[in-house]
């Protein structure tokens, strides 16, 4: 059977990477999906969690921090950690959209 997914670096996680329509897979393919699906997003707030500690320590070397280059290096650091948090959301609230409607097409 051949991957519907593709690791995405920056978020750490595989995301659904579909070549062909849901209702074109057979049965069985939809449900090796799911099931996959359902696994990686269930690590999903693991892995904000663990984003969130450093976004925290970040915070705090950033509140402690006196020089002005190193604080702007900190500050972009925790942006983009705060938009990789945002959009593990997105992906795991669209995964509730993506299983209770595949499910309820077959």
């Amino acid at each position: 059977m051949k991957s519907h997914f593709r690791y995405d670096t920056r978020l750490g996680i595989d995301v659904p990477a579909l070549t062909m329509e849901w209702g074109s897979l057979e049965c069985t393919e939809q449900s090796f999906i799911l099931e996959k699906w359902e696994k990686v997003r269930g690590s999903i707030p693991d892995r904000i969690a663990g984003i969130e500690k450093i976004i925290e320590k970040k915070q705090q070397a950033l509140y402690e921090e006196e020089d002005f280059e190193q604080s702007c290096r900190l500050n972009s650091e925790i942006a983009e950690l705060a938009s990789i948090v945002n959009d593990l959301w997105i992906w795991y609230r669209s995964g509730e959209h993506l299983s209770v409607e595949s499910r309820l097409h077959t």
